[in-house]
């Protein structure tokens, strides 16, 4: 995985997914279709993408542009 992310507006799709919760054990983080890990956190997303590049991740939490939050509440990351 580059060391950068990619611009947002170079992509027809958000370059970071967190995808549905799995039951109660959080949710998993894609970037660019890669996983980075499991998140049961904010900060665990946070931590996936300084690690990929993006030192203020927490800015681009809430940008579509930049994740994509499925099946479920952004921020959330137990089991509904």
């Amino acid at each position: 995985m580059s060391r950068e992310l990619p611009d947002p507006e170079d992509t027809r799709d958000a370059p970071i997914v967190v995808h549905r919760a799995a039951g109660a054990d959080g949710r998993r983080v894609t970037i660019r279709a890669q996983t980075a890990g499991l998140a049961r956190s904010d900060a665990d997303v946070v931590e996936f993408l300084r690690r990929a590049g993006l030192p203020d991740a927490d800015d681009v939490l809430d940008d579509p542009r930049w994740v994509e939050w499925q099946d479920g509440r952004p921020h959330e990351y137990g089991a509904a």
